[in-house]
């Protein structure tokens, strides 16, 4: 097995691109447990310290006060229009062959495209040097808590089914970096424009709206139409749905404006549903004259 000599490494790590992270100054009193705990609220983390900042290079590197440590965390963006998962990947990932990856730990799939205005997260680039006679299960299991994840690692890294060798530098995409109160006020000043919109709280707000969802459809269809009205707008005032959420939430409006002959509201939601919504279907035989009628008054 050869052995790459710590220049050719650290040139090695520069043509990565891990997701922005954030800075630690050790103070005093600092161990990689402490701050682990810090930030994640687990000492167990301190591997990824370890990892991120290239602290077991040369048999170990110890920290010392005012040393500056990269702390791994999870960035997001909201998807634009036109973006693929390979677009994505290729240009946050390193690679279009990631999206694989960033789709799945997303909750889609590599062929589905994503969802306009839906806020993502983007997993963090961990770099890990190849130990001698390590295996990508080993590596699996010690930083995605599964050895049978090797094989994410080796469609990652293009290995295709070739072993790695002591040495060679692996990126193992984190997806799993829950942080404490500390921790995420801590990136989120740190985040940059490009990967880190809101720190992950439109995302939160996108998954809460899409669990409550069919309560909303729900009470039209009931003809709870006053319960309509206060669950859709107070989806619209979070400020932070999806393209899809906006239109199906617009369409539901709608509904129940038109059942309260609150015309005007009508019209204007029926116009934000079809803006949003290019293949929303107004067919006589399915959609009743009274919401053509808000519809047309809101097309003009």
């Amino acid at each position: 097995m050869r052995a790459r000599p710590l220049t050719l490494l650290l040139a090695l790590l520069s043509f990565s691109s891990p997701a922005p992270a954030f800075t630690h100054i050790v103070g005093p009193g600092d161990t990689l447990a402490s701050i682990a705990e810090k930030y994640y609220g687990k000492i167990q983390y301190e591997r990824l310290l370890v990892a991120a900042n290239l602290l077991d290079s040369r048999g170990g590197t110890p920290i010392v006060r005012g040393m500056r440590l990269e702390v791994p965390s999870l960035s997001y963006r909201k998807v634009e229009p036109g973006e693929t998962w390979e677009t994505i990947s290729a240009e946050l990932l390193g690679a279009p062959s990631r999206a694989e990856v960033l789709s799945v730990v997303n909750g889609s799939s590599p062929w589905l495209t994503p969802e306009e205005g839906a806020e993502i997260f983007i997993p963090y680039n961990l770099r890990v040097i190849v130990a001698e006679n390590e295996q990508l299960t080993t590596i699996a299991l010690r930083h995605l808590g599964d050895m049978n994840k090797a094989w994410v690692l080796d469609r990652y890294n293009g290995l295709k089914g070739k072993r790695p060798e002591a040495g060679d530098v692996l990126l193992v995409p984190l997806s799993d970096l829950p942080l404490t109160e500390v921790g995420r006020k801590a990136a989120l000043a740190a985040a940059s424009d490009t990967c880190a919109e809101a720190g992950g709280d439109a995302r939160r707000a996108q998954q809460r709206v899409a669990e409550e969802m069919p309560a909303l459809v729900a009470d039209v269809r009931a003809g709870r139409y006053v319960e309509a009205v206060a669950r859709g707008t107070r989806f619209l005032a979070s400020n932070a749905l999806s393209e899809a959420q906006l239109a199906l939430v617009h369409h539901k409006l709608t509904e129940a404006y038109v059942a309260l002959e609150a015309q005007g509201l009508a019209a204007q939601s029926c116009a934000e549903w079809r803006k949003r919504d290019s293949g929303a279907e107004l067919d006589p035989a399915l959609v009743s004259p009274k919401v053509l009628a808000a519809c047309e008054r809101g097309a003009r």
